[in-house]
């Protein structure tokens, strides 16, 4: 089966069949459904998880009720307009390294979207990636202590169709189909061949969790957001300020501060740039 077989672009619902049937074609490990409306896709992965669900499932909604981002932020979406997934991994690799994943994910949608259009996304550390200086997708790894073993569910929302951002989200959100230049003329971008474009580009990252990170990392600088602007990061309630000097070999950040001296980050609860007056 060809891209040609996919279902009309933009709005119309995401075809399971289609997905997995192209997965299966392309030897990707993915196991597809989609839910019409959902409170979370983490929230039943995880339980799926804890029952012990297998590696490799991906759970799709058209609508999430309860969709959540970094410290319990909504991700809020409209019906049918973009991308909002959940994938359970039962990685081989020691737990040490599940980290990375996050970084390979986020990786995985700046190659999917740069491979489907005209687009140059950025990937502001640790876990968002933005277009034009505004968030276009986030990502939410969760750990799950299941009777089987340990297992990570990776919460992924795309922004796609959507153009009408409420409140604070209109200033600092956006999706791919706003993005794009003014001399692309769309209506709708098509949900199914980007979802799929992603589902190629996850596994094909995730491959790298075993080998060296050098790499991975210097494609991850090539893209950076954040690299050498002044910032403010929350780390356990407290405030960093420095420049966003580099990225260490296992990703983390490393910040240049006021008095001359580093710090290096390896998380933070949010990271914000600094403008000055």
């Amino acid at each position: 089966m060809n891209r040609s077989s996919a279902p009309v672009p933009g709005s119309s619902p995401l075809d399971e069949t289609w997905l997995q049937q192209e997965c299966l074609e392309r030897g990707l490990p993915w196991q597809i459904r989609v839910a019409d409306e959902i409170p979370s896709t983490s929230d039943a992965l995880r339980a799926y998880a804890l029952d012990g669900g297998s590696h490799g499932q991906v759970l799709f909604a058209e609508s999430q009720t309860a969709g959540r981002g970094r410290r319990e932020n909504r991700w809020v979406a409209p019906r049918g307009l973009d991308l909002m997934f959940s994938l359970l991994l039962r990685p081989a690799e020691p737990m040490v390294l599940w980290p990375r994943l996050t970084t390979l994910a986020a990786l995985a949608i700046c190659r999917a979207v740069e491979t489907e259009l005209p687009l140059q996304p950025q990937i502001k550390w640790p876990n968002d990636v933005y277009l034009g200086g505004k968030k276009v997708s986030g990502l939410l790894a969760e750990a799950v202590n299941t009777p089987s073993g340990m297992a990570m569910v990776l919460g992924i929302g795309l922004n796609v169709n959507s153009r009408d951002f409420p409140g604070e989200l209109a200033t600092t959100a956006t999706s791919l189909s706003q993005a794009l230049p003014g001399t692309v003329l769309v209506r709708e971008l098509d949900r199914q061949a980007i979802a799929l474009s992603l589902l190629r580009e996850l596994e094909a990252q995730f491959q790298r969790l075993a080998h060296g990170f050098t790499e991975v990392i210097s494609d991850v600088r090539e893209r950076s957001w954040l690299l050498q602007k002044q910032i403010r990061a929350t780390v356990d309630g407290v405030e960093v300020y420095g420049r966003a000097l580099d990225l260490s070999p296992e990703g983390h950040l490393i910040l240049a501060l006021a008095d001359g001296t580093h710090r290096t980050l390896a998380s933070a609860d949010s990271v914000r740039q600094v403008v000055s007056a």
